[in-house]
């Protein structure tokens, strides 16, 4: 457990790119796979790989390789996803819409609970049979449903009051959309997806190509 807490963000961040690599193995019935053979396919070197799944435990073995359905197991459960997690949106504008028809989601447990939104003209419209319900409705339906996960994808003016209602009924998980810094207490995790950042990102890095 001691060892789990030292493990760095950017190795937790290369945990779903092997994920999904080894789904996609399975997918080709691959039974094995040497870590010079995954290092080929997902970019990572060999040292890398074995470096960062030696943060976890002995899953590879001299000579053999790694297991390909075992080494997939191991990384669903340090991944969290061998469970299912309650989730909601808040908004129901383009983003929180792109998310809620992202079929993925429910292969992974994620499960759509509800649709929440402000905005009255959206209220009643359903969502892959789930009906956009008002926000105001909302602290009673997560008091009443022990929601996981709050999936923000409002303005950033609203964002924090947002945050703040989930965190008030019990939400510990935030996916957050919204380009502000939530300030939240310290149980309750959050993921922020900035994209505007990570369109900056892909910028510098066309720059520096051409340069």
């Amino acid at each position: 457990m001691d060892k789990k807490k030292n493990i760095s963000m950017a190795v937790i961040k290369r945990l779903p790119k092997y994920h999904r690599y080894l789904l996609e193995l399975l997918r080709n019935d691959v039974d094995r796979i040497s870590s010079k053979e995954l290092s080929e396919k997902i970019g990572f070197t060999a040292s890398q790989i074995r470096q960062d799944l030696n943060c976890f435990g002995d899953f590879g073995q001299q000579g053999y390789g790694y297991n390909v359905k075992e080494l997939y197991s191991q990384i669903s459960n340090i991944l969290g996803i061998t469970k299912d997690y309650k989730c909601i949106i808040i908004g129901a504008g383009n983003i929180g819409q792109a998310i809620a028809n992202y079929t993925s989601f429910d292969k992974l447990g994620f499960k759509l609970e509800g649709i929440f939104d402000a905005n009255p003209k959206l209220v009643g419209i359903k969502i892959r049979d789930i009906e956009i319900e008002d926000i105001d409705d909302m602290p009673k339906f997560l008091r009443e449903n022990h929601i996981d996960i709050g999936i923000i994808c409002v303005p950033r003016v609203n964002a924090q009051k947002v945050a703040d209602m989930l965190v008030n009924n019990g939400v510990k998980g935030i996916w957050n959309f919204a380009p502000v810094d939530l300030a939240v207490s310290e149980e309750v995790i959050v993921e922020n997806v900035h994209l505007s950042e990570s369109l900056l990102t892909l910028t510098y890095l066309l720059n520096e190509h051409e340069e």
